[in-house]
């Protein structure tokens, strides 16, 4: 089986060269010709001249060397190609690969100057920024954060020093110089230097196309987690409303630290150099949308477990830890993932899309969508929206619904009580109906 380390070719081509650039700017990493994709030899023809041409090949190419070696197993011949990763870049005729999972990746435009930047020992938020001087920061901004970060005493002692030493301090400035990220955290108008550091939130109907209202919230990342909170929460939400005794409780349509959650994974980590951020909010589901894809060695499956933490922006990701907005172990999705689940609320949607990340939010557990996914049969699916708009279903009505015989009916709402856990029996005998559980 192919993996991020591992790759299976039946025969040499060159273009498996990118491959081993891949590899080479990622984790290491073997290929072996001559093989299936279960990694069984099927054999090579030519081996002894594959043996001199590959190393050839890849010397004058990228300019490393791999360690090749010939194997034999049950008479067939294959090629081991053992590449170890390296701290300079490596590009293939000037262009430049990395390993995503199992696949190989060209990177081009930011992402080529984020991988650059990082091999320099640097990061997009690390570079100075010559146009701007410290009339630019805004001190109110970077006065409550100072309140934040003593509350978390995560923050080394700075008491006694200007705002100009606590920067340098926190390498958010260098011989007087501020750096990108001092003016995407505390900046009075980052737009003003990087003209897509906003927020666009748009109300949807049915579909993308289908637009109620919008706004754009601009600022720095403090500024923004206020701000954007809020106009979610009082223009964009529905805020269910419960009284106990005389007291009037508001409650969330979604969970607050799911929210802020996500909103801080998506100004912190985001590619600064791409795209704003987007969130959209429909009838039954939200989703948060922020430039530039995972890490390179995270996965979409390690996102639902406890996993390193690789910033895209250190510097940011660092002053935001010391403010005690985040906390950088990795656990931001989990804790995204347990709100929702303590609230009722489906799991959420993490994915890659559009050249970026994206956290998709759902309000509804029974909705087609959300049930298909659990694997429910179409005539199942049906049977939970007619509850879900009926109050109950008896066995007669599952037949009649959906066509079928009273055996597959026993059996399909069988399931829905022992496997998927969404009916349960509000009945015995003749008058014998099932209804949601929660509903």
């Amino acid at each position: 089986m192919e993996t991020q380390n591992v790759e299976y070719k039946s025969s040499w081509h060159d273009d498996h060269l990118k491959v081993i650039c891949g590899f080479a700017n990622t984790q290491g990493g073997c290929i072996r010709i001559g093989t299936d994709d279960d990694g069984k030899p099927v054999g090579v023809k030519n081996s002894k001249k594959l043996m001199e041409d590959i190393p050839n090949k890849i010397k004058s190419t990228m300019g490393i060397t791999a360690e090749v070696n010939l194997l034999q197993k049950d008479g067939k011949d294959h090629i081991e190609i053992i590449v170890l990763p390296y701290s300079v870049p490596i590009s293939l005729r000037g262009r430049y690969y990395v390993r995503i999972g199992s696949v190989t990746v060209e990177l081009t435009g930011a992402a080529l100057n984020e991988f650059l930047l990082k091999r320099a020992g640097r990061t997009w938020d690390d570079v100075a920024e010559p146009r701007a001087s410290f009339d630019d920061i805004d001190e109110e901004s970077f006065r409550r954060y100072l309140v934040m970060a003593k509350e978390k005493e995560r923050l080394p002692d700075v008491e006694g020093l200007s705002m100009k030493e606590i920067f340098e301090k926190l390498r958010l400035s260098e011989n007087g110089e501020l750096k990108r990220a001092a003016l995407i955290l505390f900046g009075k108008d980052p737009c003003k230097f990087y003209t897509n550091a906003y927020v666009k939130i748009g109300r949807f109907g049915k579909n993308d196309t289908d637009i109620k209202f919008q706004d754009v919230e601009e600022g720095n990342i403090i500024v923004l987690l206020r701000e954007v909170l809020s106009r979610l929460n009082h223009k964009y939400l529905t805020r269910p409303i419960e009284f106990e005794g005389i007291l009037r409780l508001d409650g969330y349509e979604y969970p607050l630290p799911a929210l802020r959650e996500i909103l801080l994974n998506a100004l912190i980590h985001r590619s600064y150099a791409g795209s704003f951020t987007q969130i959209k909010v429909y009838d039954d589901r939200m989703s948060v949308w922020n430039d530039g894809g995972l890490p390179v060695g995270i996965t979409l499956e390690s996102l639902w477990n406890t996993h390193h933490s690789k910033p895209r922006n250190d510097i940011i990701a660092d002053v935001c830890f010391k403010g005690g907005l985040i906390d950088m172990w990795g656990s931001g999705t989990i804790r995204i993932i347990e709100s929702c689940k303590e609230a009722g609320l489906p799991q959420p949607e993490l994915k890659e899309c559009f050249g970026g990340f994206m956290v998709t939010l759902f309000k509804d557990r029974f909705n087609k969508e959300q049930l298909t996914k659990l694997g429910m049969n179409p005539r199942q699916v049906e049977a939970v929206l007619f509850v879900k708009k009926n109050g109950k279903i008896t066995n007669k009505e599952y037949q009649e619904l959906n066509s079928v015989s009273r055996y597959t009916a026993t059996d399909d709402l069988a399931e829905l009580v022992e496997k998927y856990r969404i009916f349960e029996n509000a009945g015995k005998g003749a008058g014998s109906s099932y209804k949601i559980i929660d509903g």
